[in-house]
């Protein structure tokens, strides 16, 4: 039995004295008697389980940068992992300073699945140094990242500019891809509590069908607008859109918003392409897309990459691409 299980056993133990001293009643005591040591035993209980730490109740502490990685965790780990993550609703990873409290948490993380958004370049290093203990798993190991695409008019798809170099990190929403992202957490997890490696396999496997069903609603969604556009603000559907044949066009260029003379240009081609639906992220502005949108007699709808409910937030999206255009 290790330190955690001895803590909530002695614990337990104290809450189960308690109970035993509060909540006997000897014939001396009397009826009115009886009932208010019953409820001070049971306000009591209440406060002592309060005080465990909830952590201890977690084999594996682990942190993850975005809220779809806790998804991911969660659902091969169940109440084995006790899951941090670093950037909250509402949040850029792109820009995002952790508060302290996080890192106090980070500091009794086994593992931090690290997924290759922006602000883990200044950051995990610093992690590192916090928690050295800490083992940091690349959850996307063995999936091939393009590079971010940016505006090209009339382009067959998004074309990706060689000044700008950096990867497109959004590969949890192609789901093809998250089956690798979940197998290489289920690795992770497996070194780091070997004694219930059978639970985390048999949750993988459930995940992973779980998964499947997702993308053959997809497929079943958005197979008749193969072929046709995505126009969305910020470039993060591009893997998404590789995966069911679709064509991203991204307003936003190399992370500004366009300038008059491109934004004429967005506006005539999203009049060629029929675009009914402008998709924005709601970290971002939504002034350019506002103004293509009432040009060509389309809508804005938001679109959230980090959105935690990962399967029901796709779907929705490929509802608004396709249905909307039927």
């Amino acid at each position: 039995m290790n330190d955690k299980d001895n803590i909530v056993t002695r614990s337990l133990k104290v809450i189960k004295g308690h109970l035993k001293s509060l909540m006997g009643c000897s014939p001396q005591i009397t009826s009115n008697d009886c009932v208010k040591r019953k409820m001070t035993a049971k306000r009591m209980t209440f406060v002592l389980i309060l005080s465990i730490p909830i952590g201890l109740f977690a084999e594996v502490p682990v942190a993850v940068s975005i809220l779809p990685e806790k998804t991911f965790v969660q659902k091969i780990a169940g109440d084995l992992a006790d899951v941090t993550v670093m950037v909250p609703p509402g949040a850029s990873p792109a820009s995002y300073d952790p508060k302290p409290s996080q890192m106090k948490r980070l500091g009794q993380a086994k593992i931090y699945f690290a997924i290759g958004v922006p602000f883990e370049r200044a950051w995990l290093p610093r992690f590192r140094a916090l928690n050295p203990k800490m083992k940091i798993v690349d959850v996307t190991e063995g999936i091939r990242k393009v590079p971010m695409a940016s505006h090209h008019h009339h382009s067959q798809s998004p074309i990706p500019n060689p000044q700008f170099r950096s990867f497109d990190p959004h590969v949890w929403l192609s789901p093809p891809l998250v089956k690798t992202i979940a197998r290489n957490i289920a690795v992770a997890l497996e070194k780091a509590d070997p004694k219930h490696r059978e639970r985390y396999e048999k949750n993988l496997a459930l995940f992973l069908k779980q998964i499947d069903k997702t993308d053959r609603r997809l497929k079943k969604i958005l197979t008749p607008c193969k072929g046709e556009a995505m126009m969305v603000f910020h470039p993060s559907w591009g893997y998404f859109a590789r995966t069911y044949a679709l064509r991203q066009i991204p307003i936003e260029i190399e992370g500004k918003s366009p300038k008059p003379r491109t934004l004429a240009k967005l506006i005539e081609e999203a009049k060629e392409e029929g675009v009914s639906t402008l998709f924005v992220q709601p970290e971002f502005s939504k002034r350019s897309a506002e103004i293509i949108a009432r040009s060509i007699g389309a809508k804005v709808v938001e679109a959230d990459p980090l959105s935690p409910d990962w399967s029901r937030n796709l779907i929705n999206i490929a509802r608004q691409i396709c249905t909307e255009r039927r």
